[in-house]
């Protein structure tokens, strides 16, 4: 209250030029500084979870591919695809109940430097259609730094007897110093053969 209340306090009071520095001065000695940034969050709340509903699973939607999602405990970890194959993403977060509060980033496979990756925040609800014979969905919503909304909708349908595998949407590394494991099934077989003489050279012509 101090580091809001005291520079009206001197405004109101029109004390001297000086006295207005030293105020100054003051909050910031104090640790007043600039507000944090707030992020444009979604207004939403958390609930109950379907019955046997879990967020581990493999989710399909149009835009993202197919998203595989990890639960331990309450952190719930997953990634992702695109159907173009070359942009590759991953998330992070704490679920409480239905609701997935997560950190995203997303990157151009093989690409290097500032403008091959994304990152921000979002969220996604966990939800069971009414009916019989229905499959859980996933909605929300992702923004770019401390947003959660701006960057894209969310929607995918949770497939049936799929297990999830998070190797499976992890970037190639074909361009890792060292070879990496892209040419892992390229290597020669058989066993090596030993060094031989090097043949002699003829002599001169008589």
């Amino acid at each position: 209250m101090f580091c809001t209340a005291f520079p009206h306090e001197v405004a109101r009071r029109r004390i001297s030029g000086s006295a207005v520095i030293f105020a100054v001065f003051a909050v910031f000695a104090l640790g007043c500084g600039p507000a944090p940034v707030v992020g444009k969050l979604a207004e939403v709340r958390a609930g109950a979870m379907p019955a046997e509903g879990t967020w581990t699973g493999v989710y399909f939607s149009p835009l993202y591919g197919h998203l595989h999602v990890v639960q331990e405990g309450g952190v719930v970890r997953g990634g992702w695809i695109r159907p173009r194959k070359d942009m590759i993403g991953s998330l992070k977060g704490n679920a409480d109940g239905n609701l997935l509060r997560f950190d995203w980033e997303e990157r151009v496979d093989g690409l290097v430097g500032p403008n091959s990756s994304k990152a921000g925040k979002g969220y996604l609800v966990y939800s069971r259609p009414a009916g019989d014979n229905v499959d859980d969905i996933l909605d929300g919503a992702m923004g770019r730094g401390e947003d959660e909304l701006g960057f894209g909708d969310w929607h995918a349908i949770k497939q049936r007897n799929v297990k999830p595998n998070l190797e499976s949407v992890r970037p190639s590394g074909s361009l890792d110093v060292g070879g990496g494991d892209w040419d892992k099934d390229s290597t020669e077989q058989g066993e090596p053969e030993e060094p031989s003489e090097p043949a002699a050279e003829p002599g001169p012509a008589l």
